[in-house]
């Protein structure tokens, strides 16, 4: 028995998958809606009255020194942290705060981590055939004969990430940047409607961070991406609209020239080390 058939006959759904179809609403709204949300660890105040708004096909950059509660955000809003207060909706319809993280997975909403999290001893077209084998609907057509358009839809990602003339190397030999954008793939191959992605261009080459920003810009508007980073120079070549967070809540809001111009950004952020 293969790696692949050991891990598809285990029938397990990763929690960095999302689903191939949402159903979300947002004829009435935004995708995601964030109001007065506060959490507190040990008496610590993570988020502060956190107010925050995404768009549908939105681009949207988070940033904020170290501590500033981009992580705790992420958590909240895919179900790892439950707030002590406030509203978290996604779309019109779904409460997320009364939801699991595999449920609100379902909805679509994925989440890529800083570390990338691909399967190293599998191709990188098995890998996306394996995150296509999360959805129990097609579970039973991949372990069988794979339809052509399940192939097509590998071959999309495939070339939307860069990678389709490594589709037959193992995972494990790519780069640091190719295993990112693998895993970005992974969760494409289930059609998120919003895409958390936690510094994605850390440890990368200069070549690398600019085929990342390539990727990133060019999914705004299918799905709504939202990036925390770090990295100011990758901030700027791919904000639309940007986000500061400093300590808990959101200090400033605008365009990338509108928050670096900004006096109290300076002060709280664009003037200490990330």
């Amino acid at each position: 028995m293969s790696i692949f058939q050991e891990l598809t006959n285990r029938d397990q759904v990763f929690d960095f998958l999302a689903p191939v179809q949402s159903p979300v609403d947002v004829r009435h709204g935004p995708i995601l809606y964030l109001e007065d949300v506060n959490v507190s660890f040990d008496g610590f105040k993570a988020i502060n009255n956190l107010n925050l708004t995404i768009d549908d096909g939105e681009l949207r950059c988070i940033i904020g020194p170290n501590g500033a509660g981009k992580t705790t955000m992420m958590d909240i809003i895919t179900g790892k942290t439950r707030p002590d207060t406030g509203s978290v909706w996604f779309g019109s319809r779904h409460n997320l705060l009364t939801m699991n993280e595999p449920d609100i997975a379902s909805l679509g909403i994925g989440r890529k981590f800083q570390k990338p999290t691909v399967f190293e001893a599998l191709t990188v077209f098995e890998n996306l055939e394996l995150a296509m084998a999360a959805d129990k609907r097609v579970f039973p057509t991949l372990t069988a004969v794979m339809k052509a358009e399940y192939r097509d839809r590998i071959d999309e990602v495939l070339e939307m990430i860069g990678l389709k003339d490594l589709r037959d190397r193992l995972a494990g030999i790519l780069s640091h940047g190719q295993k990112q954008w693998l895993e970005i793939g992974m969760l494409l191959m289930q059609k998120p409607r919003l895409l958390l992605v936690d510094e994605p261009v850390a440890g990368m080459t200069e070549q690398e961070m600019e085929r990342t920003a390539e990727l990133l810009t060019s999914l705004a508007g299918k799905q709504s991406v939202v990036v925390v980073e770090h990295d100011m120079g990758f901030v700027r070549s791919i904000a639309r609209k940007v986000t500061v967070l400093h300590q808990g809540s959101v200090l400033a809001e605008g365009t990338m020239d509108q928050v670096s111009n900004d006096p109290e950004v300076i002060k709280v952020y664009l003037g200490e080390e990330a």
